[in-house]
């Protein structure tokens, strides 16, 4: 009796006392507003500003007027606005793949065979075109930092699958290459109770902070000390009605938990060796970010909700940031990114999780398809037009939606912003984005603001 009432406990099937430390476990599984297919997210994040007429949105025009001025092109789209030179053809080679006949760039040969998996939005546009703002606008909907993010509004909604393993996973870049501009507030809670802010995973030393057993206490103390914590904390939660203390003496039980569970999902090493090459684990370009891909299928399939990876780091030409030598330093992260990403939607597939995980792979705006002369030409920000593409639940794969200009400067049919990409994104798990709300200084707040449409040209 006590084994089946773990698991239905575990499965959000056992009815919730009414009151005491039992009664609140924020991360329980929940349902949705609808049933939908996707039940986990990996948001393969490219930091600093893919450019898109150089990735997937084909501009032949581009080639055709090289190094002729721009005629419509405000500077102030720009960062660098006395920097700008004329139109600059895409330095790679774009070829059509699949049944769907998508184009992508020759940086992409893994990934392009599976063009027909994928739904691209192709006129997405944002509202800053400085890193920080921008990255606080895809992830949280606002260019202000303190708003909760994507991860945190869908760990709030749905729970968690697992309660040993955190329900929101945050890996940035492994090379030593720094976290993306404005650091934690991209994967934050917010005004969100704080268990629903992501656990970011080390990219040097042990993966999560605190998790090894203190080598003098046993197993038997440990779990002797968390029963005193529950005993003497439990009058003081039924009396007051601290919510807040009930979560964090839940945390420490999931700590507890976490401590066997997180070794195991994030040990490589337990992977046959055909899937360790099949992500590229053992070529050397593009190891870091393969190990970060498995282990984002490893997490997913132990019930993980969110996991978020960031391809680049903090400065320019360590990450998509490329204002100088667009050539090298776009192929240079696409060597490093190309066959793990590939890899994950093939594994996802092999193991039936790709109609449950959703897969999204955007940056934080564009790039602007004039020249930028800063030595080798590079291209500078563009928030008007960026591509993301969706993979997975839900998601109508081959699907292409929207269009930007001749050039690729600003996007012109269909525009999508943030909050509509936001509001499609939580379509697919299975919540109207305007009733998943947390009322906070006497408002109800929701990642969508006051706006968002659903793509539901992208939809399956």
């Amino acid at each position: 009796m006590v084994a089946l009432a773990t698991m239905l406990q575990e499965r959000g099937l056992l009815a919730n006392p009414t009151n005491g430390l039992a009664a609140v476990n924020p991360l329980a599984p929940r349902s949705s507003h609808f049933p939908t297919q996707a039940k986990s997210v990996i948001w393969l994040f490219m930091n600093g500003g893919q450019s898109q007429v150089d990735t997937y949105d084909y501009k032949p025009a581009l080639e055709k007027h090289d190094g002729q001025p721009l005629a419509k092109l405000d500077k102030k789209t720009a960062f660098f606005q006395n920097s700008l030179g004329g139109l600059m053809k895409s330095p790679f080679k774009f070829a059509q793949h699949g049944q769907s006949g998508s184009w992508l760039s020759e940086i992409f040969p893994n990934l392009s065979r599976h063009a027909d998996e994928l739904a691209f939005i192709h006129s997405c546009h944002a509202e800053s075109n400085n890193h920080a703002p921008a990255l606080f606008q895809i992830n949280t909907g606002f260019t202000r930092q303190g708003m909760p993010c994507l991860g945190a509004w869908t760990t709030y909604g749905l729970g968690c699958e697992t309660q040993s393993l955190p329900a929101f996973v945050v890996m940035t870049d492994t090379l030593g290459r720094g976290f993306p501009k404005g650091y934690a507030q991209n994967w934050s809670a917010g005004f969100l109770p704080g268990v629903f802010q992501g656990t970011a995973l080390n990219f040097q030393g042990a993966p999560i902070n605190n998790l090894v057993r203190n080598p003098n206490m046993t197993d038997a103390q440990q779990r002797a000390q968390l029963d005193l914590f529950h005993k003497l904390n439990e009058d003081s939660v039924q009396t007051s009605g601290e919510s807040e203390l009930a979560a964090r003496i839940e945390s420490f039980e999931t700590a507890y938990r976490m401590q066997s569970a997180a070794p195991e999902a994030l040990d490589l090493a337990r992977e046959p060796e055909h899937i360790r090459k099949l992500y590229g684990l053992d070529q050397k370009h593009c190891e870091h970010f393969a190990k970060q891909c498995l282990t984002a299928r490893r997490l997913v399939e132990r019930g993980v909700r969110f996991v978020q990876i960031y391809s680049g780091g903090e400065e320019n030409q360590r990450s998509w940031d490329g204002h100088s030598d667009i050539q090298g330093n776009h192929g240079q992260f696409a060597l490093e990114t190309d066959q793990p990403i590939a890899a994950l939607l093939s594994d996802l597939k092999q193991r039936g999780l790709l109609e449950s995980t959703l897969l999204i792979n955007c940056g934080e705006f564009g790039r602007l398809p004039v020249a930028q002369p800063f030595g080798k030409p590079g291209r500078d920000h563009n928030p008007r037009a960026f591509t993301t593409w969706l993979a997975g639940g839900g998601v109508r794969g081959g699907a292409h939606y929207g269009q930007t200009d001749d050039f690729g400067y600003e996007a012109v049919v269909d525009k999508v912003n943030i909050h509509d990409l936001h509001a499609t994104i939580l379509h697919l798990l299975g919540f109207d984005h305007e009733r998943l709300t947390f009322r906070v200084s006497g408002r109800d707040f929701r990642l969508t603001d006051v706006e968002g449409n659903v793509v539901r040209e992208v939809l399956s």
